[in-house]
């Protein structure tokens, strides 16, 4: 039976934490000619009014490029912006009724660690991706847990796991174009990448050389 993804397969960039407004843009617009194809607006320090204005502004961006653009632990924020879906991890809240505020016609993910229950659990509420790492040591979260291999592989070949419409598999965590092909090869269905990206010297160049490994 042929399947569908939920959630883009490919680079799933994540916002640096810059206060460069107008910098931040001009990077995602970079890695957008390199093949990416999501963007979570991560920015733990802004908040309230400018939150909606700068997330707003970014949403816009995005839509014109075409790349799903989803709000990181905020369903206030993601709807505020209208964008495309949220991203919950442990302490934002009840799972349960994400669904429900958000809409059918939302995307949702949920950051799932390393514990292929809670991923699970996720799915049968009607998720769109699950998030498993760190998958490698992460300079953001040094002290995350860690997410072998064999999770992906193993929940790749669940047949609980895999509907018709098939959920996104996201990896995240110390995730490079070096070391990136294991990941995608287990069974990832995109990677979620901060420092690997926006950090790069050549931004477009990198975001390139991430998406060629989904291609290959």
């Amino acid at each position: 039976m042929t399947s569908s993804l939920n959630f883009p397969r490919g680079l799933y960039g994540i916002t640096p934490e810059w206060s460069d407004f107008e910098k931040l843009t001009r990077a995602v617009e970079q890695a957008a000619e390199g093949g990416l194809v999501a963007l979570q607006w991560r920015q733990k320090s802004i908040t309230g009014h400018e939150a909606i204005d700068k997330a707003g502004r970014l949403k816009e961006i995005c839509r014109s490029l075409g790349i799903t653009f989803i709000v990181n632990d905020s369903i206030e924020l993601a709807l505020a912006v209208n964008a495309d879906g949220v991203h919950l991890g442990r302490e934002d809240g009840d799972p349960g009724s994400a669904r429900q505020r958000m809409g059918t016609n939302k995307l949702i993910g949920l950051s799932c660690y390393n514990e292929s229950v809670r991923a699970q659990q996720a799915l049968d509420m009607g998720f769109d991706y699950v998030a498993f790492g760190a998958v490698y040591p992460s300079s953001v979260k040094p002290n995350a847990v860690r997410a072998d291999l064999d999770l992906f592989k193993s929940f790749r070949a669940s047949p609980n796991a895999l509907p018709a419409k098939q959920p996104g598999i996201v990896a995240i965590g110390g995730i490079t174009p070096e070391n990136a092909a294991p990941v995608i090869g287990a069974g990832a269905t995109s990677v979620a990448v901060i420092n690997g990206l926006f950090d790069a010297a050549d931004i477009r160049h990198q975001a390139q050389q991430f998406s060629r490994l989904f291609n290959a």
